[in-house]
């Protein structure tokens, strides 16, 4: 199950990325994302700091899952898979 979870979770994360606004262009206007930016504009006195989750999810969201943000979710999602079969 946590192999199928983490591929499963590589796989879906580019649509989930746009679905919530990070899409290829930019973030979308409205979006949960754009309220994710602003938020953290808000707290950083204006900008969205490089590294930030924001910055790493508009990377992603833009140019696609790298070999670092695709293991970070391969990852996730094969705990949660992991702990899935736990529960089940």
């Amino acid at each position: 199950v946590s192999a199928g979870a983490a591929g499963g979770a590589a796989l879906a994360a580019p649509v989930v990325l746009g679905a919530v606004g990070f899409t290829s262009i930019g973030i979308a206007a409205g979006s949960y994302a754009a309220g994710m930016m602003s938020s953290v504009a808000i707290a950083n006195g204006g900008g969205v700091a490089a590294g930030s989750l924001v910055a790493i999810l508009q990377s992603a969201g833009m140019a696609g899952l790298g070999t670092a943000a695709t293991a970070g979710v391969a990852g996730a999602g094969g705990a949660v898979g992991g702990l899935l079969a736990l529960i089940i």
